[in-house]
């Protein structure tokens, strides 16, 4: 069997994680840098491409087992339905195999559901020591600067075998010294852990089954129990409460940023910026200091985004720049020009060359080529052609309040200042419309719509009806006080 396939892996996810202090949602649920924890776990196993890829719940089974069907189909969940311990979690999931047809013959892995750094290259590390020595069982291990309330591994001074595992409260003095821990993820050989697991009894203060029981159980009967130390002890951290999820979300993110930069990826101020695991980006793209960058956004090479912006689910072509902007499943063309202070909602589509300036939002809507939304605009179902200038303060009337239309304002166009497109109506390419009119019907293309009323003036109306007035004084003083007197 290689060691980038086991038998199985086995994720236990069941616990009820009260430490988290929630009502509604499980501790596996939490999430860290756009992924749950239990998600996590998944996406590492799956990196071994393991034949059989088994998740145990328990608590609020309801909502972990939906968020596995919905994001990770390849795993299969399995109920703990009371959580007797890890002992009977592995032995629920391997009875549950069984009972599928399924027989197990490699190597199991077991790993736990709220480990968020334990990353795919250890796992496969542990596999393959624990396939190339022969061991019965194989433990991963880190060493750690503060061992406290951690089972610390007792080797065998013959071999380097692990000899036994003793809780802290169970260790000596000279036990507690040692800096070696065991981190609850391990290597099995798929029949001695079953074999094991039928001999685990309950006789512990917690009337549970232990899986740790089984390394005692198979080095008795003749067997190795071997040991793989982490390259990084922050892999094997668990997350009990929500202090420890926001230090994971910090080692995480850390190490995002550097593969980032390590990439070519210029991040002015890493402390400041926050990645999602499946962000993407090519060389040459910078990032600006307070920026977060979510779920499946892709940085295009040479583009510049942030300061101050949140991208989700959001595309950035080459060459683009996008300062001080809310995007969400936003698309940015090659050089287009983003910001300050805009806000791209879902299906905003900007063409090459294409701006969206200050204090404008765009929702459901496509800019064309070298298209302009330069300012203190909201533009909503609708499509714009390419080269056309949109005034300052237009809206794009879209709502009727049951149902959304559509506006089209064709290419070439200029549309005054103060205009509002009463949808669904269409601006042909080429036109025209003056400043302060309300659309209501299409306009020809190379025509000019004008919708306002005729201005007319009332002399001194200030001097009658505001008498007193600083503008009334300023009035006055520039001669039209005593005018509008004489007319009144």
């Amino acid at each position: 069997m290689s060691a980038n396939s086991p038998a199985a892996v086995i994720v236990l996810a069941a616990g009820g994680g009260t430490r988290m202090k929630s009502n509604s949602l499980p501790k596996v649920l939490h999430e860290v840098c756009g992924r749950s924890l239990v998600g996590h776990a998944v996406a590492a196993a799956q990196e071994l491409g393991p034949q059989q890829l088994v998740v145990v719940v328990g608590h609020m089974r309801e909502k972990v087992e939906a968020h596995l069907a919905a994001g990770y189909p390849a795993a299969r969940s399995v109920l703990q339905a009371e959580q007797k311990g890890t002992g009977h979690a592995v032995r629920t999931a391997l009875e549950a195999l069984a009972e599928s047809g399924v027989q197990l013959d490699g190597t199991v892995v077991v790993t736990t559901g709220d480990a968020p750094l334990l990353t795919g290259s250890t796992l496969s590390s542990l596999v393959g020591a624990h396939e190339e020595q022969g061991n019965g069982v194989t433990v991963l291990t880190a060493v750690v600067p503060d061992a406290f309330g951690y089972g610390r591994i007792l080797r065998d001074d013959a071999d380097g075998a692990v000899a036994s595992i003793v809780e802290e409260k169970d260790a000596t003095d000279d036990q507690r010294a040692i800096a070696e821990i065991n981190s609850g993820v391990y290597a099995f050989d798929a029949k001695l852990l079953a074999e094991a697991l039928g001999r685990v009894t309950t006789d512990n203060v917690q009337g549970e089954e232990y899986l740790t029981d089984t390394l005692e159980i198979l080095r008795t009967g003749g067997h190795r129990v071997g040991a793989v130390v982490a390259g990084d002890f922050r892999d094997i951290l668990g997350i009990n409460d929500r202090v420890q999820l926001a230090q994971a979300r910090r080692l995480l993110n850390d190490r995002l940023v550097e593969r980032a930069m390590r990439a070519g990826v210029t991040v002015v101020d890493p402390a400041s910026t926050w990645l999602d695991v499946q962000v993407s980006y090519e060389p040459d793209a910078v990032v600006l200091p307070n920026t977060q960058l979510e779920g499946s956004t892709h940085l295009g090479e040479g583009c510049e985004v942030g300061p101050n912006s949140t991208l989700r689910d959001t595309r950035v072509g080459a060459g683009a720049h996008v300062s001080n902007t809310t995007a969400d499943r936003a698309v940015v063309g090659e050089q287009a020009s983003v910001g300050p202070y805009a806000y791209l909602r879902p299906g905003a589509v900007l063409a090459r060359k294409a701006k969206v300036g200050t204090y404008v939002e765009i929702k459901n809507s496509e800019l064309g080529e070298g298209a302009k939304v330069p300012h203190l605009s909201y533009i909503g179902d609708t499509t714009i052609g390419e080269g056309t200038n949109i005034g300052a303060a237009s809206v794009t009337v879209n709502y009727d309040g049951v149902n959304k239309h559509r506006t089209v304002i064709g290419a070439h166009c200029r549309t005054g200042s103060d205009n509002m497109f009463i949808a669904p109506v269409t601006v042909g390419d080429g036109a025209y419309t003056a400043a302060g009119s309300v659309i209501t019907n299409d306009v020809p293309a190379g025509a000019l719509g004008v919708s306002r009323a005729q201005q007319r003036n009332i002399p001194g109306w200030v001097a009658r009806k505001r008498p007193g007035t600083s503008s009334a004084e300023a009035a006055a003083a520039a001669g039209a006080g005593a005018e509008g007197a004489v007319e009144a």
